[in-house]
């Protein structure tokens, strides 16, 4: 299968089901009134947080696929450490984005049910990263790697 299928696969796989499928089923339909009425201040800042966490995480995709030959996914990691564009400044930034994106979405829709489900993902993606990730990256990658952790922060 061609890289961008495989990215467009686990994209709608991963981030689409965290950020997507279960918030939706956090909120229920009933909430989605919301869409049809003016916005207040909470929609807009939610809008801006969704928007721009949407950016980060296209960008890191394409990211992944171009310079590192691979997938945001586990089971299809890529070739190459990417350190360039915003992983010079964070070494998870498409998390960042989905956080974003879930921030954004809590706003928006003014839920406390998805603030909280919000902070548990980012309980989880830290505990991932940490148990997960930068032991293979360490293991893939090297001094290279460990450098890399050197200069660049996990987060922000």
């Amino acid at each position: 299968m061609s890289l961008f299928l495989r990215n467009l696969f686990f994209t709608i796989i991963h981030p689409g089901v965290v950020a997507g499928l279960i918030p939706y089923l956090i909120l229920r339909k009933e909430n989605f009134d919301l869409i049809y009425k003016p916005f207040s201040l909470f929609q807009y800042v939610g809008c801006i947080f969704t928007l721009s966490g949407l950016t980060i995480l296209i960008y890191c995709i394409a990211s992944l696929a171009v310079r590192g030959k691979g997938t945001l996914s586990p089971i299809d990691p890529t070739k190459k450490l990417v350190i360039t564009g915003l992983y010079r400044f964070s070494r998870n930034p498409m998390y960042v984005g989905v956080i974003l994106i879930l921030t954004g979405e809590s706003l928006f829709f003014m839920s406390i049910e998805l603030l909280a489900y919000d902070a548990a993902v980012l309980i989880l993606f830290n505990a991932f990263i940490m148990l997960h990730e930068e032991p293979r990256l360490k293991k893939d990658f090297g001094d290279d790697y460990l450098h890399y952790c050197k200069k660049v922060r996990r987060w922000i």
